[in-house]
């Protein structure tokens, strides 16, 4: 077998990219086909039913529930605003009355007659979706969003967290190999998306946290580090809902890992121009990637084997698990034939040459190609 397919992670100065945008309930779509969007726009809008406060009339005014509809001096399906008198007890010989009041702002949805219990609903939430890329809208679907396309420099990276963001692209250095430093979080660095080098530490990141830059690009990260950072071990959850004040993409892996020469230099390109970053991840099957995207004009689209999922002699692979990880190599063999680990467990394999010569043998669910060349 001379090829198999993988995962992998695009890495492109010259790539099509189309994100879905979507609302979580049907709503209004806000835009058209073939409208042109910022990242900033708008392009669906929809409202959540608010939440629902219980407040037990029958009780509050010491009488039976069938007694309740009378009582009332608000209907139901009525505004109210937050204390205010919503029924009253006849009392006795027209004294003694008993009020009660509405628990919260909202609308009086309902009134049991059978277990006295009124339903007050909150305002309804406000739930908009934004383009988040620059670009034209390719599809609309009614009532539930639309397709944002747009051309330019994708780079996707191997971990990370935070929700989307965009800023101006700034460039901390020209060595894709230097470590990040709570020196370099400048407080002219707020609201940009930032491309470091190799790994950021703990002080670096709480720095950039404090200055407010939108996102962080850098090659590696310790593990520790971002637990601390966290305050929780991420293991194997979704991430991209992390509320810490900024995006951070690692590119290469967990250590003292260069950033890749490649993507430095691809990223330090567009300095200046407006790039959409995301955290989003799922570790543990692969579906979610963490991405940096600069529009640009671009011609002609770059296909490459990433966007295919070939993996052949002389693609160029990331390892992913341990004790390499992190690690580039290029595939030097395809056996076609399961072969037995250390564990005793059958898998198909490959055999890869790593930068300083080495050769090692892995399972292929251990490695995704990128867009390199060693």
């Amino acid at each position: 077998m001379g090829h198999a397919y993988t995962p992998g992670l695009k890495v492109s100065a010259a790539a099509e990219i189309v994100r879905p945008r979507r609302l979580p309930i049907p709503g209004e779509v806000l835009v058209a086909a073939g409208d042109e969007v910022g990242p900033d726009t708008v392009v669906a809008r929809a409202l959540l039913p608010g939440n629902v406060v219980t407040l037990n009339l029958a009780r509050q005014l010491g009488v039976a529930p069938a007694d309740l509809p009378e009582l009332l001096l608000v209907a139901e399906g009525q505004a109210v605003q937050k204390d205010q008198v919503c029924a009253m007890s006849k009392g006795l010989f027209g004294m003694f009355r008993q009020t009660a009041a509405a628990p919260t702002t909202g609308v009086l949805e309902s009134v049991s007659r059978v277990s006295g219990q009124a339903l007050f609903r909150e305002a309804p939430i406000p739930v908009e979706v934004l383009a988040y890329v620059a670009g034209r809208v390719a599809a609309v679907v009614p009532g539930h969003g639309c397709d944002i396309a747009t051309r330019g420099t994708m780079v996707q990276g191997i971990f990370g967290i935070g929700p989307e963001t965009h800023g101006l692209l700034a460039v901390l250095s020209e060595d894709p190999a230097r470590p990040v430093t709570a020196a370099d979080m400048r407080p002219e660095l707020r609201g940009r998306v930032v491309l470091g080098g190799s790994r950021a530490d703990l002080p670096a990141l709480r720095r950039a946290i404090e200055v407010g830059v939108a996102a962080l690009i850098v090659g590696g990260l310790d593990a520790e580090d971002l637990k601390e950072l966290l305050g929780y071990d991420i293991g194997v959850a979704i991430t991209g809902g992390e509320t810490l004040g900024i995006t951070l993409v690692v590119t290469e892996g967990f250590g003292e890992l260069g950033m890749s020469a490649r993507t430095h230099r691809l990223l330090a390109a567009q300095a200046g121009r407006t790039a959409s970053v995301s955290g989003a991840t799922q570790i543990r099957a692969g579906v979610l990637r963490p991405e940096i995207i600069v529009p640009g004009e671009v011609a002609d689209i770059e296909r490459t084997a990433v966007d295919t999922g070939l993996l052949a002699v002389g693609s160029t692979i990331r390892i992913i698990r341990d004790p390499h990880f992190g690690a580039q190599a290029r595939v030097v063999g395809l056996p076609p034939e399961p072969r037995a680990l250390d564990t005793e467990a059958r898998v198909r394999i490959l055999t890869v040459a790593l930068a300083d010569g080495r050769q090692i043998t892995l399972p292929r669910a251990n490695v995704e190609l990128v867009d390199e060349r060693l």
